[in-house]
């Protein structure tokens, strides 16, 4: 039987601002046998497909349209029939990668996503990007962060279109209010847990406010 939450890493490039990183992200799949849904589809389209290994998927979820998180979404779509679903807020950035190729579907807070008897709840996180979501599951004590939360704090805050108190309210009223033992897991690098980033994340709130 498939675990529910499959990852993979892969690299690739960040561009912003007129400066070029290389970077690894993670990428999720969420889902049973039959079918799942993709966490951020980035660089690497056929090692994502391969990674599904054959189940349905029902949508790609972009955290946020940093290029790095969605540079492989449309490729990935093309070859799955899936949608890509983006919140609205993120569209500017978006259309810095994909001009010619919009999302097929919104993301808005609250809304649910279901895929192989998991069910995902969009948290709108903005601050690292407008649009940014986060994904919570309470089937798998699990929170998908994108780049809002890390092990050690906050997503960046320094370029455009982000902003550090927002992200510092995003946290403390989206992230925080879950339950402690809720797995936080990101768009690069370790996972962590809500209980572990709380004695840091208080600084950080402090510095915002």
């Amino acid at each position: 039987m498939t675990e529910p939450i499959t990852h993979l890493v892969t690299s690739g490039q960040f561009s912003l601002d007129g400066g070029t990183w290389d970077v690894d992200n993670n990428v999720w799949i969420v889902g049973d046998d039959r079918e799942a849904v993709v966490i951020d589809a980035a660089h690497d389209a056929e090692a994502i497909e391969r990674a599904l290994g054959g189940r349905r998927l029902k949508a790609i979820i972009s955290t946020h349209a940093h290029n790095d998180h969605i540079d492989a979404a449309p490729a990935l779509a093309e070859a799955t029939g899936a949608p890509i679903l983006l919140h609205p807020d993120d569209q500017v950035l978006w259309d810095m990668t994909h001009p010619d190729r919009k999302p097929d579907a919104e993301l808005h807070d609250g809304q649910l996503i279901k895929a192989g008897g998991i069910t995902l709840r969009v948290l709108h996180t903005p601050g690292h990007a407008p649009g940014a979501v986060c994904l919570y599951s309470p089937d798998l004590h699990t929170v998908f962060t994108g780049d809002t939360l890390f092990q050690g704090g906050p997503g960046a805050t320094g370029r455009s279109y982000s902003d550090f108190p927002t992200i510092i309210t995003s946290i403390r009223q989206k992230l925080l209010t879950l339950p402690p033992e809720t797995t936080v897991r990101t768009g690069h690098g370790p996972s962590t847990q809500i209980t572990t980033e709380s004695p840091h994340l208080q600084d950080w709130i402090t510095r915002g406010h």
